[in-house]
């Protein structure tokens, strides 16, 4: 189990790996960004982009889901009070692979609460191509 005491500055976690579809960002954003960019193939296809992208809600999405695989569901996460910035470096489209990882920024106790710890850190996703598409950071509460 990870607890606060197993992050430290500097520590590098490898994240797993997420194909997408056309169907799951067409249902991703239909739910919930529904711009035709993410949700009609045709619109799509005349837009700046030329073809269906995922919502990056989905990218930020699918970065939590790695995240829960690769850690926090087997962790004492108790909290997590926000994230201070979201970047959507580059488009996601039907058939990426996005792989990633979750770089250790800082650790330190709480001063309000001594049973737990704060750890900041940077989550990056890439495509298959090593072309970087999210950089969030983060930060969150596990006790000690």
């Amino acid at each position: 189990m990870w607890r606060f005491n197993s992050f430290e500055a500097g520590q590098l976690i490898q994240l797993g790996k997420y194909q997408l579809t056309a169907e799951d960002i067409i249902e991703f954003a239909t739910r919930y960004d529904p711009q035709p960019m993410h949700t009609d193939p045709v619109a799509a296809a005349h837009s700046p982009m030329g073809e269906l992208i995922a919502s990056g809600w989905h990218t930020c999405a699918i970065a939590m889901r790695l995240l829960c695989d690769a850690f926090i569901s087997d962790s004492s996460s108790v909290a997590a009070p926000g994230v201070d910035s979201i970047r959507w470096l580059a488009p996601v489209r039907p058939g990426d692979i996005l792989s990633g990882q979750c770089r250790i920024l800082e650790t330190r106790l709480s001063q309000s609460k001594p049973d737990r710890g704060v750890v900041t850190a940077e989550v990056s996703l890439q495509r298959q191509d090593a072309v970087e598409v999210l950089r969030m950071k983060t930060t969150a509460l596990y006790l000690v």
